[in-house]
């Protein structure tokens, strides 16, 4: 899950984003620590485990767990690079900052800012196709495409609605997605407690090969493992609305990958202990799966409900951000200003939308949710090997506060785990990278005429 963000450096702005300050309009800082922490958690938990974690399963067999934990690690490891950025620097824009500031090139500060906001569409997209899914399917049995293409529009239709109506329902909805995975744990526990379970399930690695074969499964499940811990580094565009944010952000993110990181690698060894991984990789629930076999009278209907929440909600504000996104790269002039064009009255970025539902929609048709939660993943793991550079680089930018500096080794790990991961080293589908180079090439095309456009202005 994210956090909107309509501030985007760009060429205009050497420096990054324009100071609130100078126009008098600085945002309000009103975010502590506590509510800091949970908008991390809130940002992170989603549709990823909610939808992936039988496809991990079929990946690696049994042992579900070790994906998780080595996505873990490599998540931690970013997030310091992001403490220390964050820390140093500020201000809203996240990686798109950082890049700008390290390598200042317009073209790569782009390519970085439509990579996260095309990471969102892909994620929104897969919550989409969860939606329409097992969980779904519990309640009635639809076509799933036209269940998803109505899922993406009935989100549009919400976002140009107004962002206090989708924020309003995000609080809602991230209380019950929380709640659902504890009750996963707690079912899990309960299971063990009266014998149920099998233990030896948990070393069982099966990813269809010996050898090499295994090494390329196991990074491609934690590849796609990774998708459920994307969010995190859009807590740092919450910088300007949080009190004392060079303090209180090391921690926060720290706590907040760490809680689910810890509720992730729970969940995954719950759901192997009690379901086989065939069972498992062939389900859109995975979760719901693990409530049948838990054998207690929790009542499915209600967990699969809970669920269709969790994946609304990381749809809904994928979808949030990237329209900001969008709007905010146009205000830039990075993309055609027209993009920049809000609704009358509602004062919502209506081509923005526009723009992203189109493409959301064009996921939804031509995807499904492991390869549109791998193409997430894979754009994600690419902006975090740049910024994990960017890190190093940008050392030698001295700033007059004092700010956390992560060990000069982990942001060199989290560059080379996370283009390890990006690789095709990892087990990873052909059509992740044919769709992630299509996204790619329709961003570098709108930034073509951009350029057309303003050049001819200038003339």
């Amino acid at each position: 899950m994210r956090t909107p963000s309509t501030d985007t450096p760009g060429p205009a702005d050497p420096s990054g984003p324009s100071d609130p300050n100078a126009s008098g309009t600085s945002l309000r800082r009103a975010i502590g620590p506590g509510l800091l922490v949970l908008l991390v958690v809130g940002d992170i938990l989603g549709t990823g485990v909610y939808a992936v974690t039988g496809k991990v399963a079929g990946k690696v067999g049994g042992a579900l767990w070790l994906p998780f934990v080595i996505g873990f690690g490599i998540a931690a490891l970013t997030a310091a690079s992001y403490v220390e950025l964050v820390g140093k620097y500020p201000k809203a824009a996240g990686a798109a900052l950082y890049t700008h500031k390290a390598f200042r090139v317009p073209f790569l500060t782009f390519l970085v800012a439509f990579m996260v906001m095309c990471s969102g569409l892909s994620s929104a997209s897969a919550a989409a196709r969860a939606f329409s899914g097992d969980y779904l399917r519990t309640f009635a049995d639809l076509p799933p495409t036209l269940v998803a293409v109505v899922f993406v529009l009935a989100l549009a239709a919400l976002n140009l609605r107004g962002v206090a109506e989708s924020v309003r329902a995000n609080v809602v909805l991230t209380v019950v997605e929380v709640s659902g995975l504890l009750i996963i744990i707690g079912l899990g526990v309960a299971a063990v407690w009266t014998g149920g379970g099998e233990p030896a399930r948990l070393a069982e690695l099966d990813t269809g090969g010996t050898g090499f074969a295994v090494l390329t499964g196991v990074l491609g499940a934690t590849g796609l493992a990774f998708f459920a811990f994307v969010g995190f580094e859009d807590s740092v565009n919450m910088a300007e609305e949080t009190r004392n944010p060079g303090r209180n952000f090391p921690r926060a993110i720290f706590l907040g990958v760490g809680i689910t990181g810890t509720v992730y690698v729970l969940v995954a060894l719950v759901s192997s202990l009690l379901v086989d991984h065939h069972r498992l990789q062939e389900s859109s629930a995975p979760l719901l799966e693990v409530v049948h076999a838990s054998g207690a009278t929790f009542p499915p209907a209600v967990f699969a409900l809970m669920a269709l929440c969790a994946v609304t909600n990381s749809a809904l504000i994928n979808m949030m951000m990237a329209s900001r996104l969008c709007y905010g790269m146009a205000n830039e002039r990075i993309l055609p200003r027209a993009v920049a064009r809000v609704l009358p009255g509602r004062r919502t970025p209506v081509v923005g939308i526009a723009l992203t539902t189109a493409l959301a929609l064009g996921l939804v048709l031509t995807g499904e949710i492991e390869g549109l939660g791998d193409t997430t993943a894979f754009l994600l793991l690419c902006v975090f090997a740049v910024v994990n550079v960017a890190v190093l680089v940008l050392r030698r930018d001295r700033v007059p506060h004092r700010h956390f500096r992560t060990p000069t080794v982990f942001p060199v790990l989290g560059a080379a785990g996370a283009l390890v991961l990006a690789s095709p080293l990892a087990d990873r589908a052909v059509e992740v990278y044919v769709r992630a180079a299509v996204l790619v090439v329709i961003g570098i095309a709108l930034w073509g005429v951009n350029r057309l456009v303003l050049r001819a202005r200038e003339e």
